[in-house]
């Protein structure tokens, strides 16, 4: 191999442009694109930590904002559900006064039905007991052959009824 066999020729001529190659990289890398990539991930870098101050910043807020929606809500539902008992308690008291004045229709036609039951029940047992005069007087007059006084007849029968 002739490139290893005259390496001492040319030895001294590779390290030179090996020192200018790597002179030129370093130059032009090292010097020129090495800085631009750090700036650019140096504004990257306080990009991010910029948006994660601003997320930071609007989660506080919305969680303050849902703290005072909740307060409010709860405020909101406490005095509707207050709403709710009052509206409660007047249907209940319009209901208590309405089956109060029903009852009392209701007492006043009960009272009267009894009163006209009562009254029905008197006419009957003065009809029975009437009826039943007449016919015991019939009975003694026709088997007996005695005339019975009307008063004494009734009695007699109302006696009977009541004591069986």
């Amino acid at each position: 191999m002739p490139q290893i066999a005259q390496l001492g020729e040319f030895y001294s001529s590779q390290i030179f442009w090996l020192l200018v190659f790597f002179g030129i990289t370093f130059f032009v890398v090292g010097r020129g694109m090495v800085p631009k990539v750090m700036d650019t991930v140096a504004s990257r870098d306080k990009q991010i930590a910029d948006d994660l101050k601003a997320a930071e910043s609007a989660r506080a807020q919305a969680d303050q904002e849902e703290a005072s929606w909740r307060a409010r809500e709860n405020a909101n539902r406490a005095e509707a559900q207050g709403l709710i008992a009052d509206a409660r308690a007047k249907a209940a008291a319009a209901t208590a006064q309405r089956l109060a004045v029903a009852q009392a229709g209701i007492d006043a036609t009960i009272a009267g039905a009894e009163t006209r039951i009562a009254d029905a029940r008197r006419a009957a047992a003065d009809e029975i007991e009437t009826v039943a005069a007449e016919v015991t007087r019939d009975i003694v007059s026709r088997i007996a052959g005695l005339s019975l006084d009307d008063a004494a007849v009734r009695g007699a029968v109302k006696e009977n009824l009541v004591h069986g």
